[in-house]
């Protein structure tokens, strides 16, 4: 015998509805807003769970230390560890051998996620090389005429390192020359930043000297009556009396 399930009609504010209807049927929005929540959760897992899988959420390596090795050495400590490498800069120090690493970061002993790039500081196998002066005059001497300190400021601001100032005989205190390695430079000529320069600045005393030699010379033709002064000096004749006149000698003349 089939089975017969009958509904009973409700009749609500005038209007018949049936028993039998669910609740999406009598409440549409809110079903639709908890659809729209749940499938908003699941998404949100969703990516949580791909973002734990490809950043290796709680994952951790230690940097190793690469600082004083080569580079070629460093390359291959990183990558066995799977750390991907970055060359930011090629610096030099002369207290590091050429080609080896001189600073990485992060640091060594660091705690970071797999993967993860890693900076390396590299010293470079050659100098850098500077121009002093860069003045379109290349047979010329650099910096000749500068002012000390104007010259000393360049070269520091150049990145040089071993100077050493001698003085000789001038007028003012300006720059002579300048030698790197005993070779006179020359202007728009590049210089190794590591070279050894001598910089010959003038002392300013030629002048006092000069003064001096001349006041001496002066002195000493007045002692010694030296003929250079003969014609810038003026001598007097000494003024003669009439009893020193050898004219008077003479017997006098008596005229009647």
């Amino acid at each position: 015998m089939p089975l017969i399930i009958k509904y009973k009609t409700l009749k609500v504010n005038g209007n018949q509805k049936n028993g039998g209807e669910g609740f999406i049927a009598r409440h549409p929005v809110l079903a639709n807003v908890i659809v729209i929540i749940i499938v908003a959760f699941l998404g949100l897992w969703i990516v949580f769970l791909s973002l734990q899988l490809f950043t290796k959420h709680g994952e951790r390596d230690i940097v190793p230390k690469v600082e004083n090795m080569s580079y070629t050495d460093a390359i291959k400590v990183l990558h066995e560890k799977g750390f991907r490498i970055d060359i930011r800069d090629s610096l030099y120090k002369e207290d590091v051998k050429p080609g080896y690493v001189i600073e990485q970061f992060p640091k060594s002993g660091a705690s970071v996620k797999p993967g993860r790039k890693i900076f390396l500081y590299i010293n470079a196998v050659h100098p850098k090389e500077v121009v002093m002066d860069d003045d379109n005059n290349p047979g010329d001497d650099a910096l000749k005429g500068f002012p000390f300190r104007q010259g000393m400021s360049r070269l520091e601001e150049l990145g040089f390192k071993h100077i050493k100032v001698m003085t000789v005989l001038g007028e003012s205190d300006r720059i002579v020359k300048v030698t790197a390695n005993g070779r006179v430079v020359k202007k728009t000529e590049k210089v190794p930043v590591n070279a050894r320069i001598v910089v010959e600045v003038s002392d300013g005393r030629l002048g006092a000297l000069r003064d001096s030699l001349q006041a001496e010379e002066y002195v000493r033709y007045i002692n010694e009556g030296d003929s250079d002064y003969s014609e810038d000096i003026p001598v007097e004749e000494p003024e003669v009396s009439g009893q020193e006149n050898p004219e008077q000698d003479e017997d006098p003349v008596f005229i009647e």
